[in-house]
């Protein structure tokens, strides 16, 4: 695969990620519950390392 097209992909799974850790935001303001705040919380830090691990590949690549 290109460098090109490697980047537009990297891009789009960043924007995934964006979108998803927005949205797990969203609903975790509305749960309410110790099991359910926890869960979410861990939702959330998981896109959110997805999110850092293609950020660091994209500025690699982009190097």
């Amino acid at each position: 695969m290109s460098d090109a097209a490697t980047l537009i992909e990297l891009d789009e799974r960043i924007a995934i990620a964006r979108q998803n850790l927005s949205e797990l935001t969203e609903q975790a303001a509305a749960f309410s519950g110790g099991a359910d705040e926890e869960r979410s919380a861990e939702r959330i830090a998981e896109q959110q390392a997805l999110l850092d691990n293609l950020i660091r590949q994209r500025e690699a690549l982009a190097e």
